[in-house]
């Protein structure tokens, strides 16, 4: 191999130690989260990242979900998206979270699923993953920030480094100007009212981006 080749191949496996592995874990009951999931993939590829797009394992009965046609649709449409595990935690440099408010709390599904990662806690694997989420809610004031602010504090006890997009491009305020992630309300039609697209792609980018800060530190 020359000399050439050889500085290609090095060029090339340290491009590839760079890329950022993200992770994107939703809980989806209408198919909003799993719409803004696949707009974090879109925009986590396009910063260069190789993803993952997971859900939660769904928790509620199957006969409460088959007298809800919103739900058993979305039940439907996501059962080839894989269920997230432990290993797809690890395996991430990134997390970006999705899931609609409960009460100004995230659902049960995604509680599960962070309490069940004890382990991966206690052996330090958790530490320095960067972490970002995002909600929805039937209405502006239903609990959005306050959902986000709720996996944060799971977050802060992995000792994950959270990357919320603040208010750092102008599509955060075309979105409705949540810093804390992006939010969407969703209307009695099941259909969101702002258009947070654009958003959500630049949050995913920006996570990234700090990812790779914080892996480029490490090396």
């Amino acid at each position: 191999m020359g000399f050439f080749s050889k500085l290609f191949k090095k060029s090339e496996e340290m491009e590839k130690m760079s890329n950022v592995k993200l992770a994107v874990v939703f809980y989806s009951m209408g198919g909003t989260n799993y719409e803004l999931a696949k707009w974090a993939e879109e925009g986590a590829k396009e910063a260069g990242a190789e993803v993952r797009v997971l859900k939660v394992q769904e928790l509620a009965p199957e006969s409460v979900i088959e007298g809800n046609e919103g739900w058993k649709a979305t039940v439907e449409a996501t059962k080839d998206v894989p269920v997230a595990t432990s290993e797809d935690l690890e395996w991430a440099d990134a997390i970006i979270f999705s899931v609609p408010t409960r009460f100004g709390n995230m659902p049960s599904q995604m509680k599960q699923f962070l309490d069940t990662q004890g382990g991966l806690w206690a052996s330090g694997k958790t530490i320095n993953k960067v972490v970002s989420a995002m909600t929805s809610a039937q209405n502006p004031h239903g609990g959005q920030e306050a959902t986000l602010l709720s996996l944060y504090t799971s977050m802060m006890h992995w000792g994950a480094i959270i990357a919320t997009p603040g208010y750092t491009d102008p599509v955060i305020f075309g979105a409705g100007g949540n810093p804390y992630g992006t939010s969407v309300t969703v209307g009695q039609d099941g259909k969101m009212i702002e258009d947070v697209q654009a958003a959500v792609k630049h949050q995913a980018k920006r996570t990234v981006t700090v990812a790779e800060w914080v892996k480029k530190g490490n090396q």
